[in-house]
């Protein structure tokens, strides 16, 4: 009998070429990767489906918050921290360590952003990330741009326009950022009533970076669509620098020898005023029974 196709396995084909196939490569954080250059899927999302990778349960609410944190403009982790999202801490947690010396734990290092201010602005900024770019990008007269908003006005106002871009590299700041964009630009097209979305990631990390990327370009494509009255179409992910770590060979022999489960669907069971009115509770998942989680340490 042959099996019937499932849309997990692009994504588990290219993590097995990668790790056969990749260029074993030292990198900025150390560790090592094995690596190819420039990898596209494409995933439909009509009728609810999302791409949540089964292969491996993927904590997806976690991933909602942080998506919602973008697109607050917020670029301190005490948000994040105070809804027991961790996936930020790392990057000002080494910088703490090295600038004061001082062999603090993760836990205790958020116990001090959330319970003080001076701290909290001292150490748990991240520097003109993700957020900062996509709500308050600065241009050279010292104006500040709020992508988002201008990109559900665009689609309203002109769907066929090809302008509908939404991007964090702003070369002007990189040198500021706890971690340059690696989810980097976005792009839309309307076409028959349904919008559909290009990702273009310049870094990809498949084992521990890419499940979330996916999922949440997929959400803000629908949050999008629902904005613009909308059908969701189809999101395309455009991979270059493709990586898995060399410390993760447990976890792609654990993605692939485990067979994917049903996609689940995905839900928006509210729509807001805006955007940005979006709460995590207005994002439900319907049907998702992956596979266990598996941890890996993840490369500062």
């Amino acid at each position: 009998m042959t099996k019937s196709w499932h849309p997990e396995q692009p994504i588990l084909d290219l993590i097995r070429r990668v790790w056969t196939e990749g260029v074993e490569r030292r990198d900025r954080t150390g560790v090592g990767t094995r690596a190819l250059f420039g990898a596209t899927l494409r995933f439909d999302l009509s009728g609810g489906t999302v791409p949540l990778m089964t292969t491996k349960r993927v904590y997806w609410k976690t991933a909602v918050k942080e998506l919602l944190w973008f697109l607050s403009g917020e670029t301190n982790i005490r948000p994040l921290v105070a809804q027991g999202v961790h996936i930020w801490t790392d990057w000002p947690l080494a910088r703490y360590r090295a600038e004061t010396g001082e062999a603090i734990d993760r836990d205790a290092f958020e116990a001090r952003i959330l319970a003080d201010d001076d701290f909290a602005r001292a150490w748990g900024d991240l520097g003109p990330v993700y957020g900062r770019q996509w709500r308050r990008w600065q241009g050279a007269d010292g104006r500040e741009h709020d992508q988002v908003a201008a990109l559900v006005d665009g689609l309203r106002r002109n769907p066929a326009g090809r302008r509908h871009l939404l991007s964090g590299w702003n070369v002007a700041d990189l040198d500021r950022m706890a971690l340059p964009p690696c989810h980097m630009t976005y792009q839309y097209f309307v076409a028959e009533g349904r919008l559909s979305g290009i990702l273009y990631q310049r870094s990809c990390d498949l084992g521990l970076g890419f499940p979330f990327n996916i999922f949440e370009a997929a959400l803000l494509l629908r949050m999008l669509a629902q904005q613009c009255d909308l059908e969701p179409g189809e999101l395309v992910w455009m991979g270059a620098d493709v990586h898995l770590y060399l410390n993760h060979a447990h976890l792609v022999d654990a993605l692939l020898a485990r067979p994917p489960r049903p996609w689940p669907k995905l839900r928006l069971v509210r729509r807001p005023p805006d955007i940005f009115g979006y709460r995590p509770d207005d994002v439900v998942v319907d049907g998702y029974d992956p596979h266990p989680a598996i941890l890996a340490p993840v490369a500062v």
